[in-house]
Protein backbone atom coordinates (compact mmCIF):
# COMPACT_ATOMS: atom_id res chain seq x y z
CA UNK A 1 0.00 0.00 0.00
CA UNK A 2 1.63 3.19 -0.86
CA UNK A 3 1.59 6.74 1.05
CA UNK A 4 -1.38 8.03 -0.89
CA UNK A 5 -3.14 5.09 -0.51
CA UNK A 6 -2.06 4.57 3.53
CA UNK A 7 -4.01 8.63 3.31
CA UNK A 8 -7.26 7.66 2.19
CA UNK A 9 -7.26 4.70 4.95
CA UNK A 10 -6.85 7.12 7.46
CA UNK A 11 -9.55 8.95 6.08
CA UNK A 12 -11.97 6.65 5.07
CA UNK A 13 -14.82 6.00 7.92
CA UNK A 14 -13.71 2.67 9.84
CA UNK A 15 -15.20 -0.59 8.70
CA UNK A 16 -15.01 -2.24 12.16
CA UNK A 17 -15.02 -0.15 15.05
CA UNK A 18 -13.75 -2.00 18.96
CA UNK A 19 -14.49 0.22 21.53
CA UNK A 20 -13.25 -0.01 24.80
CA UNK A 21 -14.25 -4.09 24.86
CA UNK A 22 -13.47 -6.07 27.78
CA UNK A 23 -14.20 -9.58 28.27
CA UNK A 24 -13.49 -11.47 31.58
CA UNK A 25 -13.81 -15.43 32.57
CA UNK A 26 -13.89 -15.98 36.00
CA UNK A 27 -11.40 -13.86 37.56
CA UNK A 28 -9.51 -14.28 34.20
CA UNK A 29 -9.47 -10.68 32.20
CA UNK A 30 -9.30 -12.72 28.56
CA UNK A 31 -9.57 -8.80 26.98
CA UNK A 32 -8.87 -5.55 28.75
CA UNK A 33 -10.32 -2.06 27.59
CA UNK A 34 -9.30 -2.92 24.24
CA UNK A 35 -10.24 -0.20 21.40
CA UNK A 36 -9.28 0.05 18.18
CA UNK A 37 -10.54 0.97 14.13
CA UNK A 38 -10.09 -1.66 11.21
CA UNK A 39 -10.30 0.50 7.56
CA UNK A 40 -11.73 -0.59 4.46
CA UNK A 41 -8.52 -1.45 1.84
CA UNK A 42 -5.97 -2.28 4.71
CA UNK A 43 -4.74 -5.78 6.00
CA UNK A 44 -4.76 -5.23 9.89
CA UNK A 45 -2.41 -8.13 12.08
CA UNK A 46 -3.60 -8.79 15.04
CA UNK A 47 -0.41 -10.22 16.56
CA UNK A 48 0.21 -11.53 19.77
CA UNK A 49 1.48 -15.05 21.83
CA UNK A 50 -1.01 -18.11 21.84
CA UNK A 51 -3.38 -17.06 25.00
CA UNK A 52 -3.26 -13.22 24.52
CA UNK A 53 -6.66 -12.45 23.84
CA UNK A 54 -6.14 -12.76 20.18
CA UNK A 55 -8.94 -15.48 19.58
CA UNK A 56 -11.83 -13.72 22.71
CA UNK A 57 -11.67 -10.90 20.46
CA UNK A 58 -12.32 -12.06 17.29
CA UNK A 59 -15.01 -14.26 18.38
CA UNK A 60 -16.56 -11.11 20.10
CA UNK A 61 -16.68 -9.65 16.40
CA UNK A 62 -17.91 -12.67 15.17
CA UNK A 63 -20.54 -12.96 17.74
CA UNK A 64 -19.84 -16.03 19.15
CA UNK A 65 -19.17 -14.24 22.70
CA UNK A 66 -21.09 -11.30 23.95
CA UNK A 67 -18.25 -8.54 25.44
CA UNK A 68 -18.46 -7.40 29.14
CA UNK A 69 -18.49 -3.87 28.36
CA UNK A 70 -17.77 -2.40 25.05
CA UNK A 71 -19.31 -1.93 21.97
CA UNK A 72 -18.39 -3.16 18.50
CA UNK A 73 -19.54 -1.33 15.40
CA UNK A 74 -19.29 -3.29 11.94
CA UNK A 75 -20.22 -1.05 8.63
CA UNK A 76 -21.84 1.59 11.00
CA UNK A 77 -23.78 -0.58 12.58
CA UNK A 78 -24.21 -1.03 16.20
CA UNK A 79 -23.91 -4.68 16.40
CA UNK A 80 -26.27 -5.00 20.19
CA UNK A 81 -28.72 -2.47 18.60
CA UNK A 82 -28.85 -3.86 14.54
CA UNK A 83 -27.42 -7.55 15.00
CA UNK A 84 -28.53 -8.72 11.44
CA UNK A 85 -27.40 -5.62 9.36
CA UNK A 86 -24.23 -5.73 11.01
CA UNK A 87 -23.26 -9.05 10.55
CA UNK A 88 -24.89 -9.36 7.22
CA UNK A 89 -22.06 -7.38 5.95
CA UNK A 90 -18.75 -9.44 7.63
CA UNK A 91 -17.14 -12.96 6.88
CA UNK A 92 -14.44 -14.87 8.74
CA UNK A 93 -13.11 -18.12 9.87
CA UNK A 94 -12.55 -18.70 13.70
CA UNK A 95 -10.68 -21.80 14.30
CA UNK A 96 -11.17 -24.61 11.55
CA UNK A 97 -13.85 -24.17 9.20
CA UNK A 98 -17.03 -25.88 9.16
CA UNK A 99 -18.22 -27.98 6.39
CA UNK A 100 -20.38 -30.97 5.22
CA UNK A 101 -17.44 -33.40 4.61
CA UNK A 102 -19.54 -36.18 2.21
CA UNK A 103 -20.60 -33.38 0.15
CA UNK A 104 -18.14 -31.54 -2.49
CA UNK A 105 -16.65 -27.93 -1.91
CA UNK A 106 -19.46 -26.83 -4.44
CA UNK A 107 -22.26 -28.38 -2.54
CA UNK A 108 -21.03 -26.84 0.26
CA UNK A 109 -20.69 -23.44 -1.28
CA UNK A 110 -24.15 -23.75 -3.20
CA UNK A 111 -25.99 -24.23 0.84
CA UNK A 112 -24.07 -21.65 2.67
CA UNK A 113 -24.83 -19.28 -0.25
CA UNK A 114 -28.81 -19.67 0.79
CA UNK A 115 -27.97 -17.99 3.83
CA UNK A 116 -27.36 -14.94 1.78
CA UNK A 117 -29.23 -12.91 -0.96
CA UNK A 118 -27.62 -12.82 -4.47
CA UNK A 119 -24.84 -15.09 -4.47
CA UNK A 120 -25.08 -16.41 -7.71
CA UNK A 121 -23.66 -19.61 -9.05
CA UNK A 122 -20.95 -17.03 -10.72
CA UNK A 123 -19.90 -15.90 -7.71
CA UNK A 124 -19.49 -19.56 -6.43
CA UNK A 125 -17.08 -20.57 -9.56
CA UNK A 126 -15.63 -16.56 -9.24
CA UNK A 127 -14.16 -17.71 -5.48
CA UNK A 128 -13.20 -21.35 -6.00
CA UNK A 129 -11.09 -19.39 -8.87
CA UNK A 130 -9.50 -17.14 -6.64
CA UNK A 131 -8.82 -19.61 -3.87
CA UNK A 132 -7.50 -22.45 -6.19
CA UNK A 133 -9.78 -24.53 -5.79
CA UNK A 134 -11.31 -24.69 -9.64
CA UNK A 135 -10.37 -28.62 -10.44
CA UNK A 136 -11.14 -29.76 -6.93
CA UNK A 137 -14.62 -27.99 -6.77
CA UNK A 138 -16.68 -31.48 -7.32
CA UNK A 139 -14.62 -33.48 -4.60
CA UNK A 140 -15.92 -34.38 -1.64
CA UNK A 141 -14.36 -32.63 1.40
CA UNK A 142 -13.29 -35.06 3.46
CA UNK A 143 -10.38 -35.79 0.28
CA UNK A 144 -9.13 -32.36 1.29
CA UNK A 145 -5.66 -31.33 3.10
CA UNK A 146 -5.76 -29.02 5.69
CA UNK A 147 -4.91 -26.38 3.90
CA UNK A 148 -7.36 -27.20 1.07
CA UNK A 149 -10.10 -27.14 4.19
CA UNK A 150 -8.84 -23.64 4.93
CA UNK A 151 -9.07 -22.53 1.18
CA UNK A 152 -12.49 -23.38 0.66
CA UNK A 153 -13.25 -22.02 3.78
CA UNK A 154 -11.88 -18.56 2.96
CA UNK A 155 -14.02 -18.63 -0.16
CA UNK A 156 -17.06 -19.64 1.94
CA UNK A 157 -16.39 -16.72 4.16
CA UNK A 158 -15.71 -14.12 0.80
CA UNK A 159 -18.74 -15.84 -1.00
CA UNK A 160 -21.45 -12.84 -0.08
CA UNK A 161 -18.52 -10.44 -0.87
CA UNK A 162 -18.18 -8.81 2.80
CA UNK A 163 -17.07 -5.42 3.69
CA UNK A 164 -15.15 -7.09 6.84
CA UNK A 165 -13.50 -10.27 6.86
CA UNK A 166 -11.42 -11.91 10.21
CA UNK A 167 -9.17 -14.50 10.06
CA UNK A 168 -8.22 -15.99 13.21
CA UNK A 169 -4.67 -18.01 12.36
CA UNK A 170 -4.73 -18.60 9.06
CA UNK A 171 -1.98 -19.74 7.84
CA UNK A 172 -2.58 -22.61 10.17
CA UNK A 173 -2.21 -26.26 8.53
CA UNK A 174 -0.57 -24.41 5.21
CA UNK A 175 2.33 -25.46 3.14
CA UNK A 176 4.92 -22.54 2.03
CA UNK A 177 2.62 -22.48 -1.40
CA UNK A 178 -0.49 -22.22 0.42
CA UNK A 179 0.82 -19.19 3.03
CA UNK A 180 2.01 -17.68 -0.14
CA UNK A 181 -1.28 -17.43 -1.99
CA UNK A 182 -3.32 -16.70 1.06
CA UNK A 183 -1.49 -13.93 1.22
CA UNK A 184 -1.90 -12.79 -2.54
CA UNK A 185 -5.39 -13.25 -1.85
CA UNK A 186 -5.93 -11.27 1.43
CA UNK A 187 -3.74 -8.06 -0.14
CA UNK A 188 -6.02 -8.56 -3.32
CA UNK A 189 -9.51 -8.08 -1.05
CA UNK A 190 -7.95 -5.40 0.44
CA UNK A 191 -5.74 -3.04 -1.94
CA UNK A 192 -7.96 -4.20 -4.82
CA UNK A 193 -11.23 -4.80 -3.78
CA UNK A 194 -11.24 -2.55 -0.47
CA UNK A 195 -12.22 -5.00 2.20
CA UNK A 196 -11.28 -4.13 5.55
CA UNK A 197 -9.34 -7.65 6.18
CA UNK A 198 -8.50 -8.28 9.91
CA UNK A 199 -5.85 -11.23 10.57
CA UNK A 200 -4.65 -12.49 14.14
CA UNK A 201 -1.60 -14.71 14.18
CA UNK A 202 1.50 -15.19 17.00
CA UNK A 203 3.64 -15.37 13.96
CA UNK A 204 5.92 -12.34 13.33
CA UNK A 205 7.56 -12.97 10.18
CA UNK A 206 4.43 -13.93 8.43
CA UNK A 207 2.32 -10.37 9.36
CA UNK A 208 5.66 -8.90 8.48
CA UNK A 209 4.82 -9.66 4.87
CA UNK A 210 0.79 -9.55 4.79
CA UNK A 211 -0.46 -6.69 6.94
CA UNK A 212 -0.26 -3.23 6.45
CA UNK A 213 -1.13 -2.40 9.84
CA UNK A 214 -0.15 -4.36 13.02
CA UNK A 215 -1.87 -4.18 16.38
CA UNK A 216 0.25 -5.53 19.52
CA UNK A 217 -1.57 -7.85 22.45
CA UNK A 218 -0.69 -9.18 24.65
CA UNK A 219 -1.66 -10.59 27.95
CA UNK A 220 -5.36 -8.81 26.95
CA UNK A 221 -3.94 -5.34 26.55
CA UNK A 222 -3.49 -3.98 23.34
CA UNK A 223 0.05 -2.33 23.28
CA UNK A 224 0.57 -0.80 20.38
CA UNK A 225 -0.93 -0.07 16.77
CA UNK A 226 1.67 0.61 14.22
CA UNK A 227 2.33 0.30 10.34
CA UNK A 228 4.95 -2.28 9.62
CA UNK A 229 6.84 0.09 8.24
CA UNK A 230 7.10 2.25 11.23
CA UNK A 231 8.21 -1.30 13.43
CA UNK A 232 10.87 -1.79 10.78
CA UNK A 233 12.16 1.40 11.13
CA UNK A 234 12.39 0.62 15.03
CA UNK A 235 14.15 -2.10 14.00
CA UNK A 236 16.59 0.14 11.98
CA UNK A 237 16.77 2.67 13.98
CA UNK A 238 19.24 0.92 17.31
CA UNK A 239 21.34 -1.76 15.88
CA UNK A 240 23.43 -4.40 17.99
CA UNK A 241 27.06 -4.02 17.46
CA UNK A 242 29.53 -7.07 18.51
CA UNK A 243 33.18 -5.77 19.76
CA UNK A 244 35.46 -8.13 20.11
CA UNK A 245 38.59 -7.48 22.72
CA UNK A 246 41.13 -9.09 24.81
CA UNK A 247 39.29 -7.93 28.14
CA UNK A 248 35.46 -7.63 27.53
CA UNK A 249 35.06 -6.95 31.06
CA UNK A 250 37.39 -3.97 31.18
CA UNK A 251 34.86 -3.16 28.12
CA UNK A 252 32.07 -3.17 29.76
CA UNK A 253 33.42 -0.93 32.54
CA UNK A 254 34.52 1.57 30.19
CA UNK A 255 31.19 1.89 28.22
CA UNK A 256 29.09 1.67 31.27
CA UNK A 257 30.01 4.97 32.50
CA UNK A 258 27.87 6.73 29.60
CA UNK A 259 25.95 2.96 28.36
CA UNK A 260 25.16 0.78 30.69
CA UNK A 261 21.69 0.21 29.82
CA UNK A 262 22.65 -0.34 26.15
CA UNK A 263 25.38 -3.62 26.75
CA UNK A 264 23.43 -6.34 26.15
CA UNK A 265 25.82 -9.74 26.10
CA UNK A 266 29.76 -9.93 27.23
CA UNK A 267 31.09 -13.20 26.24
CA UNK A 268 34.38 -14.40 26.81
CA UNK A 269 36.14 -12.12 23.88
CA UNK A 270 33.03 -10.02 22.87
CA UNK A 271 30.66 -7.42 24.00
CA UNK A 272 27.51 -6.88 22.46
CA UNK A 273 26.02 -2.94 22.41
CA UNK A 274 22.38 -1.88 21.54
CA UNK A 275 23.76 1.71 19.83
CA UNK A 276 22.78 4.11 16.86
CA UNK A 277 24.67 3.63 14.16
CA UNK A 278 26.33 7.26 14.62
CA UNK A 279 27.70 6.76 18.10
CA UNK A 280 29.00 3.04 17.73
CA UNK A 281 32.61 5.38 16.62
CA UNK A 282 32.32 6.84 19.82
CA UNK A 283 32.41 3.66 21.67
CA UNK A 284 35.47 2.63 19.97
CA UNK A 285 37.27 6.00 20.54
CA UNK A 286 36.37 5.59 24.08
CA UNK A 287 37.81 2.23 24.94
CA UNK A 288 40.68 2.93 22.80
CA UNK A 289 41.49 6.08 24.35
CA UNK A 290 40.95 4.27 27.92
CA UNK A 291 43.43 1.36 27.53
CA UNK A 292 41.23 -1.33 25.74
CA UNK A 293 42.25 -3.29 22.75
CA UNK A 294 40.09 -3.52 19.91
CA UNK A 295 40.19 -6.92 17.78
CA UNK A 296 37.20 -5.63 15.59
CA UNK A 297 33.56 -4.88 15.16
CA UNK A 298 30.67 -6.05 13.72
CA UNK A 299 27.58 -5.03 13.11
CA UNK A 300 24.36 -7.80 13.84
CA UNK A 301 21.15 -7.24 11.78
CA UNK A 302 18.64 -5.96 13.99
CA UNK A 303 15.57 -7.65 13.53
CA UNK A 304 11.57 -7.34 13.94
CA UNK A 305 11.26 -9.65 16.41
CA UNK A 306 13.65 -7.02 18.73
CA UNK A 307 11.49 -4.39 17.83
CA UNK A 308 8.44 -6.60 19.19
CA UNK A 309 10.09 -8.35 22.20
CA UNK A 310 10.79 -4.47 23.28
CA UNK A 311 7.70 -3.54 22.75
CA UNK A 312 6.18 -6.17 24.52
CA UNK A 313 8.88 -6.11 27.21
CA UNK A 314 10.32 -9.46 26.41
CA UNK A 315 8.09 -11.64 27.51
CA UNK A 316 6.93 -13.76 25.21
CA UNK A 317 8.89 -16.17 22.30
CA UNK A 318 7.20 -15.11 18.73
CA UNK A 319 8.24 -18.95 16.25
Amino acid sequence: MDNEEKTMTKETKPALQIQNVTKTFGKKVAVDHVSFDLFPGEVFGFLGPNGAGKTTIIKMVMGFVRPDEGTIIINGYDRKLHYEAAMSSIGGIVENPEMYNALSARLNLQMYARLHKGVTAERIDEVLELVGLTDRANDAVKKYSLGMKQRIGLAQALLHKPKVLILDEPTNGLDPAGIHLLRDILKKCAHEDGVAVMVSSHLLNEMQLMCDRIGIINHGKLLQICSIDDLMHHARNSSIYRIKTSNPALAKDILSVKYSNRITNVNEDTLDIEIEEEHINECVRCLVAAGSDILGVQKLESSLEEAFLEITGGGIQIE
